[in-house]
């Protein structure tokens, strides 16, 4: 076996040959429609309460609401759908939505009868609830939550139409004295920060007594800041709770739209509360032809003297001629014939492509309703009524600094043709001044494929980190001031692992401190925090690179944080990339090393803290134990609690034994990894039929859990494990301009690899694919005869042609996909046709001897439809063995329910024949004549619908 090189290292979990007097079952995708699992989590500002939803995949669900570190808990039936629940901010109510349950649902879709969800609201303290009906939506009052807001649907029969009133009743309740109030005509509602002040807005039916109302909610006032036939939208509060701005809208008859203004509220007093309006028609400063855009919600500055907002085109209404008036040039003509209205002319229906064009024609049709709707920041200052726009046509994207002393902007204009062309981007960076409007050009031509090109602004709004050919730098915004943050250390900050067409690409960049002296940077294992000019440096974790260890991101803990208070205990993800190993380490406050938590073979996310309590919670999975909470009361994590358990039913199906690393080495010469999950009721000694399932770098998920469900590719590794099968997950290093060439030299030494353990069976071994894998999958089948079997999910076939084909999702060519991400071919295919032929599926077709289960669906917006046609067209020809299934109306993946079940059931069918011997399915050996397919798939509905 040339090039291989086999290394077994240590099980996950240790296995043992046993003999079972009696087996478990395996899981059936009937099973799966049944599998019941936790959804969600939400821990209580002061840690002591827990809640998750959980239930089958398909049917009706329950909330849990337990003690993070007791056994009490409380459940309640929630209906078919999981909405998350709120916990009030002193930790004694909760709130959630109960919704149809799933029979009401069904039965309501077939009739389309509207159905409406519930609130419950929970005393904690001793489960006391009470029901609310016909629930839009809910929130508790800030961080004194004496209340909670409730607002309802319209009543039946109320007008829908987009000029129809949009406000309805909500409810005042207080949590206390259980007393209510009802405010009527609500369109929008919002507390502030503290909770003791409400701003709402009415819509009523003919705008009578529309306006902007604040109640204060520890007297019951309420102040009507603005009147106005008019509607009002987008209440945004400042952080602090004592301003807020929204946005009102008039009718105007000179233009086709209504025009809004900014309303910013501040100094709040009653009656005596400042306001301003703004909508800029007036302002000469203001655009031409542009208005308030109300897809952004504006906002203040910190210090209050500055609207932040966005503007757009605000189209006026064509003039018309006043009726009865005649020109009296027009009079002395002789009487013509009338002209023919203009929708009357037949107009030719098409679209005109210029090579010129920075964007596809395709593009800007996908991109039209974000362009019309694009949002331009500016900004107004109150005390010299100065408007300045900061975005504009060229400069689109900017980013507002904290503090509001400067903003960022980004201007790729003169770049962005070439940038869809061949994917390598680059941008110009400007610098503006909030306080002047004076923007001026920090830097020219910056390099952002690889992660760079944005800058990373510290929280004083002063400061920013950026990357630049393999290195991080900091600028100082008020002097200009540059310096290597990274020059200094013997480390590299190239991504190791990134193999695309990317110049140096960056390692990852965590930000600043909050009190913004120092940046955190990585390399490819090592954390640095490094100081704003660079001269100090100082390794948070020890030469972990000599463990393979790394630190994988940080974990935010702390609400509203504004970088990373280095005053605090921090916490950080850790990985190690050999053994994969994966746990949580600390850094203490005040401190200048990482200790590691733990590490081992388990998977762990969804890190929180207490918002106001020391209760720490997270969760611990691995590929046979389904993700868990657990909680601990000390800081670093010692004696947690299991909180709760998921999965209920695995216990009565027969499971995956758990699984193995194995190491090899490519046809490249590569040292790879692999992951081969082991089969139920694994037997050491005993070969298995296996699926080879690839991507790209799959092995850092070797401790993950795979729920079972209906995904929109077919393939769930669970129930194949649990049906015996086993499973290789191996990685793919690749090398430019041999994608398909690299998949073949890191997965044949995978798969033989694999066989060398004595666990997979050389004889019955499949590989599978979607996308990226189906392309890979449709590739190997053409250089290889080590698969029995193949299944491609909407594969690229042909590299030459599926270049310059559009990627419909986006609207943009696959050309930029190509050449800088992950087709990994460069540069177009008139001066590299070799590369492109050698990788392309279907110009080795005549070798390919491997069965083939083809899936493309027609609306495929990602990977032309034409593409699984091509190769299917051609497989047939050669009278080689191939199916192709299509879905309808589907796109890449497969969305819907009904679609996801078939394909996943035919699949399984399709290996089952291949693998393990069972008799064909008639689709695949036989086929199915298009006038017969109605009773086809009503056979396989009713016969589903028989055993559910």
């Amino acid at each position: 076996m040339k090039n291989l090189k086999l290394i077994l290292l240590v099980f996950a979990i240790p296995f043992v040959a046993k003999t079972y007097a009696q087996q478990k079952p395996a899981l059936t995708w009937k099973d799966v429609s049944k599998w019941t699992f936790n959804r969600g989590n939400a821990l209580s500002p002061d840690g002591q309460w827990m809640a998750w939803a959980s239930g089958p995949t398909e049917g009706d669900l329950k909330m849990t609401i337990r003690k993070t570190l007791d056994t009490l808990s409380y459940t309640y039936p929630i209906g078919a759908n999981a909405s998350g629940l709120s916990f009030s901010k002193d930790s004694k109510y909760a709130a959630f939505r109960v919704s149809a349950k799933d029979a009401e649902a069904k039965a309501a879709r077939k009739t389309n009868k509207p159905l409406y969800d519930k609130l419950m609201l929970v005393a904690l303290a001793d489960n006391k609830q009470t029901t609310f009906e016909r629930v839009r939506s809910f929130s508790f009052s800030g961080d004194s939550p004496s209340w909670i807001a409730i607002q309802f649907v319209a009543p039946e029969g109320a007008p829908k139409d987009p000029t129809a009133a949009k406000g309805t009743d909500v409810l005042l309740y207080n949590l206390a004295t259980k007393k209510s109030f009802n405010l009527g005509n609500v369109a929008e509602f919002s507390f502030n920060k503290a909770g003791d002040q409400l701003a709402y807005t009415v819509d009523a039916n003919g705008q009578n007594g529309n306006g902007v109302f604040l109640r204060d909610m520890k007297t019951g006032i309420t102040t009507a800041l603005d009147n106005d036939k008019a509607s009002y939208k987008s209440i945004s509060w400042n952080e602090v709770g004592n301003a807020f701005a929204l946005l009102k809208s008039n009718k105007d008859e000179k233009y086709k739209d209504e025009v809004f203004s900014i309303i910013g509220i501040s100094k709040i007093n009653g009656e005596l509360t400042s306001k301003v309006t703004y909508n800029g028609i007036e302002d000469s400063s203001f655009p031409k032809g542009m208005g308030i855009n109300t897809n952004a919600n504006p906002y203040w500055s910190d210090d209050q003297t500055t609207l932040f907002f966005g503007i757009n085109t605000l189209a006026k209404k064509e003039d018309k001629k006043p009726e009865g008036k005649t020109d009296s040039l027009a009079k002395a003509k002789p009487e013509a014939k009338p002209e023919p209205k203009k929708d009357d002319i037949e107009k030719p229906d098409m679209i005109i492509w210029n090579w010129q064009d920075k964007r596809l024609q395709s593009a800007q049709q996908t991109q039209e309703m974000r362009d019309k709707s694009f949002n331009y920041t500016s900004s107004y200052r109150v005390a010299d009524k100065k408007f300045t726009q900061l975005a504009d046509s060229n400069m689109r994207s900017v980013s507002v600094a904290p503090k509001q002393l400067y903003a960022i902007g980004y201007d790729n204009t003169n770049y962005e043709l070439m940038s869809n062309l061949d994917g390598q981007s680059y941008t110009d960076v400007y610098l503006i001044d909030l306080k002047s409007g004076v923007k001026k050009r920090l830097f020219e031509k910056m390099y952002t494929t690889n992660g760079g090109g944005r800058l990373a602004l510290a929280p004083n709004g002063k400061i920013a980190s950026y990357y630049v050919d393999g290195a991080f730098y900091s600028i100082n915004l008020e002097t200009g001031q540059t310096a290597n943050l990274t020059g200094n250390i013997k480390a590299s900050f190239v991504n190791e692992l990134d193999d695309h067409n990317i110049n140096k690409p960056a390692t990852s960049n965590l930000g600043w401190s909050a009190d913004s002296k120092y940046a955190l940077i990585t390399d490819n294992y090592d954390l640095w925090k490094i100081s704003a000019d660079g001269k100090s440096v100082v390794a948070l974790s020890d030469n972990w690179k000599s463990k393979k260890s790394e630190v994988a991101g940080r974990l935010r803990i702390y609400q509203d944080e504004k970088g990373t208070d280095l005053a605090k205990d921090q916490y950080f993800s850790v990985f190690n990339v050999k053994d994969k190993k994966g746990g949580i380490g600390i850094l203490p406050a005040g401190k200048n090393k990482i200790d590691i938590l733990f590490m081992d073979d388990n998977s762990y996310g969804g890190f929180t803290k207490a918002e106001t309590g020391k209760v720490f919670v997270y969760t611990k999975s691995n590929s046979q134990e389904s993700p868990a909470f657990y909680a601990s009361t000390s800081s670093d994590l010692a004696a947690a609690k299991k909180v709760n358990s998921n999965t209920p039913d695995q216990a009565k199906y027969a499971w995956t034994s758990g699984v193995k690393l194995i190491s090899y080495v490519s046809a490249n010469g590569d040292s790879l990894q692999a992951a081969l999950y082991l089969p139920a009721n694994y037997i050491q000694g005993k070969s298995y039929p296996t699926i080879t399932y690839i991507y790209e770098r799959l092995t850092d998920g070797l401790n993950n859990y795979a729920m079972p469900g209906f995904p929109s590719g077919g393939f769930n590794k669970a129930v194949y494990l649990s049906n015996g099968y086993a499973v290789l997950e191996p990685d793919i290093k690749y090398k430019m301009n041999e994608p398909g060439m690299s998949a073949v030299a890191c997965v044949v030494p995978a798969v033989k690899a694999a066989i060398a353990t004595g666990i997979v069976d050389a004889k019955n071994v499949a590989i599978h694919g979607h996308s990226w894998g189906g392309y890979q999958t449709s590739f190997l089948i053409t250089q290889t005869n080590i698969f029995k079997a193949a299944a491609a999910g909407a594969p690229l076939t042909n590299m030459i042609s599926m270049y310059s084909l559009i990627y419909w999702n986006s609207g943009g060519t696959n050309q930029a996909i190509f050449e800088a991400s992950q087709g990994r071919l460069t540069p177009g295919y008139w001066d590299n046709w070799d590369a492109f032929a050698r990788n392309s599926p279907v110009y080795h077709i005549k070798k390919v001897q491997t069965p083939l289960l083809l899936l493309h669906n027609d609306k495929d917006g990602a990977v032309d439809f034409t593409q699984g046609i091509e190769y299917y067209n051609g497989l047939r020809r050669l009278n080689k063995p191939v199916v192709m299934i299509t879905y309808r109306g589907e796109n890449h993946g497969i969305a819907k329910l009904p679609n996801r079940k078939d394909y996943a059931v035919r699949m399984l069918e399709y290996f089952d024949y291949m693998l393990k011997g069972k008799p064909a399915p008639e689709w695949w050996s036989k086929g199915v004549n298009r006038l017969d397919m109605e009773k086809h798939l009503e056979t396989r509905a009713f016969s589903e619908a028989e055993e559910n």
